[in-house]
């Protein structure tokens, strides 16, 4: 990608809250990723499938040591870098995978760190990376935003409930504001093998999948830049990421050792408080 484009990509982060860098994966890791979560998500049990009936599954990128190549693939780091994050920190990730027929995925953001005075920054202070394992389209669930929500208080933020609450996740009641269709939402719709990078403060939620396949995408958090935060939000940062399980292979591990968020302060971490205050703009 050119510099004008490049320029142009950062530009809707950090304006719009969300962009893509088209074609990340290659088919070789497109593969295996569609083999290990097919895997993983036919192993769900009845109960797990109906506890998530909105968001699909939410099994975490912990349960296999292959993610490990996903959370440090070359190419997307070096797109992160591109845009200005060098040296960002891993945190957690999920599998996420919409089967036929299931609906919408409520709006939500993901950011949980609303204590710190620093959390309407024009700079994110989290990143999503979402890949998609297959093309998506509104009819198969394709990802929904609403542009600029992430720094601008938006109609919406004052009718939605803690996410991912049992309600929300089971989808018992359609009806709620979280899952409406809204005036200024958009859709995404990317290839398989695209990189969606979002501002984890934005509002996000996806249409329903009505087609006959499932729609799965991984989810990996990142903070672009945690050496810039405060102590209480390192700390914080640290406390909340996911440690890499012992019994991983090693070549595993070393692949991840970069990427972990540390914080070897002594200051008091900031808690979790996902409850996003008004800004008054």
């Amino acid at each position: 990608m050119t510099t004008v484009i490049l320029k142009e990509i950062r530009e809707q982060l950090l304006t719009q809250g969300y962009c893509i860098i088209p074609d990340v994966l290659d088919p070789s890791i497109l593969h295996k990723l569609r083999q290990v979560t097919e895997g993983l998500l036919a192993q769900q049990s009845a109960e797990e499938i109906k506890r998530q009936r909105s968001t699909g599954s939410m099994i975490s990128i912990s349960v296999d040591p292959v993610f490990a190549e996903l959370i440090a693939w070359p190419k997307a780091l070096e797109g992160l870098a591109s845009l200005g994050y060098a040296d960002p920190r891993f945190t957690s990730g999920y599998v996420i995978s919409k089967p036929s027929q299931s609906p919408r995925l409520f709006w939500h953001y993901d950011y949980a760190c609303w204590d710190d005075p620093n959390g309407f920054g024009d700079v994110p202070q989290q990143l999503f990376l979402m890949y998609y394992l297959v093309d998506t389209t509104p009819e198969n669930g394709c990802l929904r935003v609403i542009p600029g929500s992430h720094l601008k208080d938006n109609p919406l933020h004052a009718e939605l409930e803690e996410a991912h609450s049992r309600q929300l996740a089971e989808a018992t009641n359609m009806e709620l504001p979280a899952f409406s269709l809204r005036p200024d939402e958009i859709n995404v719709e990317v290839k398989a093998g695209d990189l969606v990078i979002g501002d984890s403060r934005i509002l996000h939620a996806s249409h329903s999948n009505e087609s006959n396949e499932r729609r799965t995408v991984i989810t990996l958090w990142f903070h672009p830049d945690m050496q810039a935060l405060t102590e209480p939000v390192q700390g914080f940062i640290a406390g909340m990421s996911t440690k890499v399980p012992e019994d991983w292979p090693q070549a595993a591990k070393e692949m991840m050792a970069p990427l972990l968020a540390r914080y070897d302060g002594e200051v008091e971490p900031l808690k979790w408080n996902r409850h996003r205050p008004a800004r008054g703009c």
